[in-house]
Order: structure tokens, then C-alpha cells, then sequence
């Protein structure tokens, strides 16, 4: 099992950050195939191999993921996009 772990700051007001947070999701969804459901203010998203959390801080994001044994190895791909998007919603 391989772990992501990423904080990624921002300076939007919750409203607008949870909006992106959504936006984030779709394209979680549509990448990776992922369901997922807010829980207050933590996005929880899953599928076959893959179980995580976007959890919504004031001022930044903490996304957790745990990969299963065939998504590990494109644990990097997975890290990066994640990140990419982040960057694009959140600047």
C-alpha cells in the first residue's frame, strides 16, 4: 500500500474553496473513476484500489489517499494530477 499525503494552501473564502473542492472531484471522477460524498467538510472518495479524503482547512486543503497494490505504482501519476488540479482550482 503506498500513501499520498499532500497540504496545498489557498486564499479563497470557504464558500468559493468548497466549490472548487467539488470541481476537484469531477475530475477525480472522471480520471480515475472515484465516487465520492461530502461529510461536513471532508470530501471522501473512493474506487476498487484507491480510499482518501480532501478535507477543507481554513487557508489550505489536506488530501490523504491510500493506493492499493496495482495503484501504487502509478502512485506518482496519481500525486501529480492531484496536484495539478489542485493548483488550477485553488491557484
Amino acid at each position: 500500500m503506498s500513501m499520498i499525503d499532500i497540504q496545498h494552501p489557498h486564499s479563497l473564502p470557504d464558500d468559493k474553496a468548497r466549490t472548487a473542492i467539488a470541481e476537484v472531484a469531477e475530475k477525480l471522477q472522471e480520471r480515475f473513476d472515484v465516487t465520492t460524498r461530502w461529510e461536513g467538510q471532508v470530501l471522501h472518495f473512493a474506487r476498487s484500489g484507491v480510499d482518501g479524503a480532501i478535507e477543507l482547512l481554513p487557508g489550505a486543503v489536506h488530501v490523504k489517499a491510500e493506493l492499493g497494490f496495482l495503484l501504487s505504482a502509478m502512485k506518482g501519476m496519481v500525486e501529480s494530477e492531484i496536484q495539478r488540479v489542485l493548483s488550477d482550482k485553488l491557484g
